[in-house]
């Protein structure tokens, strides 16, 4: 089966990392995440805490676009919308898909499948693609301004 076996994240992100996602597909607009439940991620209802669940969501959208981008850039999310259906347990498989872009902006959504398949929560979320920058922080390549400084008196 595709996708059985985890890969190396694109780019690091610590966050996740220390989550313990894993990727486990990657290509043409898509990305799939899974996580199993450990009681860290747990709320006080045992079951996965909301922000564990955006995350994934967040994620799975985020690194969707950066692979629809042939250019070397990073993505940045501008909006976010967030349903809950129902308590997302066990392993949780977190499937991002690009529905449209432009040159600077990805339009994404994603589901959230618990173990047994069923649909546990779905996000749509805006990404901005930024260029790529160097280890000091500077952009690597010039991109013009939409608002040029004005002149004061």
């Amino acid at each position: 089966m595709p996708g059985s076996r985890p890969i190396p994240f694109p780019t690091k992100v610590p966050f996740v990392e220390s989550l313990g996602a894993q990727l486990h597909v990657l290509a043409d607009g898509v990305c799939e995440l899974r996580l199993a439940l450990v009681e860290r991620h747990l709320n006080s209802g045992d079951v996965a805490h909301g922000g564990v669940v955006m995350t994934l969501l967040d994620v799975a959208m985020a690194f969707a676009a950066h692979s629809a981008n042939p250019d070397d850039v990073s993505v940045a999310t501008i909006e976010m919308k967030t349903t809950f259906m129902r308590p997302s347990e066990g392993t949780l498989r977190s499937i991002g898909k690009v529905l449209h872009r432009t040159s600077t902006l990805a339009f994404c959504e994603a589901s959230m499948y618990d173990d047994q398949g069923v649909v546990c929560a779905s996000a749509t979320g805006t990404f901005k693609y930024r260029h790529a920058r160097s280890p000091r922080g500077e952009r690597t390549k010039q991109v013009p301004t939409t608002n040029p400084p004005k002149d004061t008196p």
